[in-house]
Formats: C-alpha cells, sequence, structure tokens
C-alpha cells in the first residue's frame, strides 16, 4: 500500500469514527467516549500525513510512533463503550477491525525503519 493510500485510508478511517462516535448517547460518559474518539481517530490521519513531510527518518519514525498510540486508542475508546453497552457491536466492528488493521500496519513499518536504521 503506498503512502498516498495510506492517507486516504487514514482519512476515511477518521471519518467513520466519527460518525461512529456521534451515535453514542448524550450522557455524561457518551460524551467523554466521544470527545476522546474523535481526538484520537482524526489524529491518526492527520498525523500520518505529517510523517509524509518528515525531514529525516527518526521525525518519521516519532510521527508514526504517534500514529500507532493513537490507532491503538481509537480501539481502547470503541472496547471501552463497547463493554457500556453505548455501541451496537455491528455498528462498531468494522471500525474496531479497521483500528487494529492500522495499528498493525504502522507497527510493521516501524520495525523496518527501526531495521534500516540499524536499531
Amino acid at each position: 500500500m503506498t503512502g498516498k493510500e495510506l492517507i486516504l485510508r487514514t482519512r476515511k478511517f477518521a471519518i467513520e469514527a466519527v460518525k461512529l462516535s456521534e451515535t453514542l448517547p448524550n450522557t455524561f460518559l457518551g460524551k467523554h467516549i466521544k470527545g476522546q474518539l474523535i481526538r484520537c481517530s482524526t489524529s491518526v490521519a492527520a498525523n500520518y500525513r505529517a510523517t509524509r513531510l518528515s525531514q529525516s527518518q527518526a521525525a518519521f519514525i516519532a510521527k508514526l510512533s504517534i500514529v500507532i498510540e493513537e490507532a491503538d486508542e481509537t480501539d481502547f475508546w470503541i472496547d471501552f463503550a463497547l463493554e457500556f453497552h453505548l455501541l451496537q457491536k455491528e455498528q462498531a466492528l468494522l471500525i474496531l477491525n479497521e483500528a487494529k488493521e492500522l495499528t498493525a500496519i504502522f507497527v510493521s513499518t516501524r520495525k523496518t525503519m527501526n531495521r534500516k536504521r540499524g536499531r
């Protein structure tokens, strides 16, 4: 998958996660999870896009590490909402799986980059 394709994929991921967050109930917990989910999922897209402008391999890896953390956090918040029955599992599964896939893709990329750097 090319970098351009990943930019589009992470953008779609953010959009779908925001749409999913809109289905959360208007309770204190629902609002909290909604804000967290919006922040971390959109951060995946924004920070991956920023990796493409990195001025060094070290900067690329640092930004990529943020992308990994935010994708994993998206997974956490969706799973957390499911635990409290705030989302329907059918609605959440696609974005939950995408969070896991993106995390795996970016972890693999980071490992490859670290090997190239001799770490």
